[in-house]
């Protein structure tokens, strides 16, 4: 018999032979019977985690830095010309207020913005790129962000239960699992710049989940194809702020490096404990009864980005690494009617990311990028599988994402960044939408 691992519920062996029969029954065949309920029984908790971890991997998906949409372009400081008002400007230390993206040092211009602005450069389609491209935004000591982001998933199982005849003809049950998530998040950033070296921000989303899962019945066609929504509204999800700081400046050699720290807090809706219904016309089908919109523990990512100028293109790339922090919760069962307090370590991460962007006009950029994220498998500790730690069958991902991004400069402070990623593994979501528009005061 083929066993695959689903999101459809097990029927309980033993609703289904009385216990008369099987004392009724030869030794061997109980022993048999006896066996074959323990395997279907495994393979059902086997199946209650699975809907676990794939939340887990949905949330590990959303949380991941995408390599950053470029904004602007700019030239490297070494071939930079700099007028006597852009040196003015260094020496009192002023940003141009467009956002560039570069630190100033004695003797050298505040900002590569104001530099470009003074010597009648297009400074609103160059300078912005940066900010995007580091993720250091330093173009003024305030800026605040909007982001609206749309994430689609869509993801087909095929589950075979039966044996294949003769090498050719299959004998058994054909069953077409179907996961469809709509995930819309609205996050508010505020970043505050010192000196130009030191960066801190705060970022705080509010999270819209619908879920849809569907299932195709017992033997494909007997019960029809059964369906049941689950919708999350509005709701706070894990709130993260992090520090930035410019340790090397662009030159004729060397690239704009930043190093940043960020820290995630759970206080978004935990994945843990959210119990699995069965549906009534069709206990194929098995659902949960509620959304996560966190992790539910804590995080640290430290990270690098770097950008380099090579006229007319800027190419970036960056690097992070998020260690999750082990946490106890009352439930970790996804069992209904069951509480099992437990322990819970997420797996950790790593995210890469590299791309090239261009300047079209003074008004317009245009960004291409590849970033990919790798998780570890996540672990668990409960009552169920005693003092030691179990690996959470499947949790590992590997999320793969091809970007396009670009940058309208709608005015001296305010700039609209439309990105689009496009899924390139399963663990990817078929496509994410997000528009950003940061002000810079």
């Amino acid at each position: 018999m083929h066993r695959s691992l689903s999101f459809k519920a097990v029927i309980c062996l033993g609703t289904l032979v009385p216990s008369s029969l099987l004392y009724a029954a030869a030794d061997p065949q109980v022993e048999a019977l006896k066996a074959e309920l323990m395997a279907l029984k495994q393979r059902y908790e086997a199946q209650q985690q699975a809907l676990m971890v794939l939340e887990q991997r949905v949330r590990q998906v959303e949380d991941q830095p995408t390599a950053a949409p470029p904004k602007r372009l700019t030239r490297s400081p070494a071939s930079q010309p700099r007028s006597a008002t852009a040196v003015a400007a260094a020496g009192n230390g002023n940003g141009n207020g467009n956002g560039a993206a570069t630190g100033s040092t004695p003797g050298q211009s505040a900002s590569y913005g104001q530099s470009l602005q003074d010597d009648s450069q297009p400074a609103q389609s160059v300078s912005n790129l940066y900010d995007e491209a580091s993720g250091f935004f330093g173009g003024g000591r305030f800026s605040l962000e909007t982001g609206v982001t749309y994430a689609r998933y869509d993801t087909r199982q095929l589950i075979l239960n039966g044996f294949l005849a003769l090498d050719s003809i299959f004998l058994g049950n054909i069953n077409l699992d179907r996961i469809k998530a709509d995930n819309w998040t609205l996050d508010v950033t505020g970043r505050y710049n010192l000196d130009q070296r030191w960066q801190f921000d705060v970022n705080v989303p509010v999270v819209y989940r619908e879920s849809t899962y569907q299932s195709g019945g017992v033997g494909g066609n007997a019960q029809g194809v059964s369906e049941r929504s689950v919708t999350r509204d509005p709701t706070l999800g894990d709130v993260n702020f992090g520090v930035a700081y410019k340790f090397l400046d662009e030159s004729e050699n060397s690239p704009d490096a930043v190093v940043s720290l960020r820290v995630k807090a759970p206080t978004g809706k935990d994945p843990f404990g959210i119990k699995l219904l069965r549906d009534t016309a069709n206990d194929s089908l098995s659902y949960p009864e509620d959304l996560p919109t966190g992790n539910g523990v804590w995080s640290i990512t430290p990270g690098l980005s770097l950008v380099k100028t090579y006229d007319p293109a800027v190419i970036f790339g960056s690097v992070a690494y998020t260690h999750t922090f082990a946490d106890s919760f009352s439930d970790v069962s996804s069992t209904l009617n069951q509480k099992v307090p437990g322990k819970v370590k997420i797996g950790d991460s790593f995210q890469i990311g590299a791309g090239v962007a261009f300047a079209l006009n003074e008004k317009m950029s245009m960004s291409f990028s590849v970033s990919d994220l790798i998780a570890r498998r996540s672990r668990i500790k409960s009552a169920e599988t005693g003092d030691s730690w179990a690996d959470v069958k499947s949790s590992d991902a590997n999320a793969a994402y091809f970007n396009v991004g670009m940058t309208l400069a709608a005015a001296d402070n305010l700039t609209i960044v439309p990105n689009l990623a496009i899924g390139l593994t399963d663990d990817a979501p078929d496509f994410t939408f997000s528009l950003k528009i940061p002000y810079y005061f």
